[in-house]
């Protein structure tokens, strides 16, 4: 309960910044010029509920970020006994995402495949694969439902209103979410609220394992940082990138715990800056709230 009276007063803490909130805001503002597009940030230290955001209420398009919480959603049938983990998932190339789109398991096996439920949320989250997200997404009942029990969790900003496949440039801006919303997800998360601790560990093991965010928030984190975390990228078009995107906890020397969400969208900015932005961002909040500063 004063755990939970912590975090209330954290989320409060996002709306009424205290003295070391906007200096750290202040430093995320000087970093996010770089971007050259929107850039909203939320920050919260889980056990002492220290937090700052910055455009922490604005809508970001989520692009592969969204598989987290599919991810979570599916994984709540499996603690439900609805779905097993060993359970055999045909997937055949008509389900597969277009060749624009990231999908390792298509390219892996273009005439289609069979994998597990586990070796699916694995491509999911540690590829981000697009097809193996569909496939969980079609297990768990389609978009809605996922959005459902997003709200069940309490959490309000964050919907998820297309597949991959359906995804398109203009029709991913409606599957949206606040970094405030990004944060209190993996505080649910964290705090091990909606799944058991086996589903629980499974995910983060995965989200430690993950491939497609070396350079963005854990790239100057100290070496051997524990980060869970996942990406979000939309590519570019006509100059404009729509969507960079990292959210994760991290784990700080004393062993706290830091939910963090950075969204970089409509930037003009190349790729590695983007990356950049979020993983000097990152730090700063490394270097604000580490025992060590």
């Amino acid at each position: 309960m004063k755990c939970d009276l912590v975090l209330i007063s954290a989320f409060i803490a996002f709306l009424i910044p205290l003295p070391t909130q906007r200096s750290l805001t202040n430093q995320w503002n000087r970093l996010s010029a770089e971007a050259l597009g929107r850039v909203g940030v939320a920050g919260l230290v889980i056990e002492s509920g220290e937090s700052a955001a910055m455009n922490g209420s604005a809508h970001f398009p989520m692009q592969s970020v969204y598989k987290l919480p599919i991810s979570m959603a599916l994984l709540l049938l499996v603690d439900e006994g609805k779905i097993s983990l060993d359970q055999s998932i045909v997937v055949g190339p008509d389900q597969y995402v277009t060749g624009g789109k990231h999908s390792p398991l298509r390219d892996e096996f273009p005439g289609g495949t069979r994998k597990s439920v586990r070796e699916l949320i694995r491509y999911t989250i540690v590829e981000s694969d697009g097809s193996a997200s569909d496939a969980l997404l079609r297990l768990v009942g389609g978009p809605s439902v996922v959005t459902r029990y997003v709200r069940s969790l309490g959490i309000t900003e964050l919907i998820i209103a297309n597949s991959e496949m359906d995804m398109s440039w203009q029709t991913q801006y409606d599957d949206w979410c606040t970094p405030q919303a990004a944060v209190q997800l993996l505080v649910i998360l964290e705090k091990g609220k909606t799944l058991s601790k086996s589903s629980r560990a499974l995910l983060l093991q995965y989200m430690q394992e993950t491939e497609t965010g070396k350079m963005r928030i854990r790239h100057l984190l100290p070496k051997r940082t524990t980060v869970a975390d996942k990406t979000g990228a939309s590519g570019t078009q006509n100059g404009r990138t729509a969507a960079t995107n990292d959210i994760g906890l991290v784990t700080l020397p004393d062993g706290r715990h830091l939910a963090i969400a950075i969204f970089v969208s409509d930037s003009e900015a190349p790729d590695e800056i983007c990356d950049g932005v979020i993983a000097k961002i990152a730090r700063a909040a490394w270097d604000e709230w580490s025992p060590a500063r």
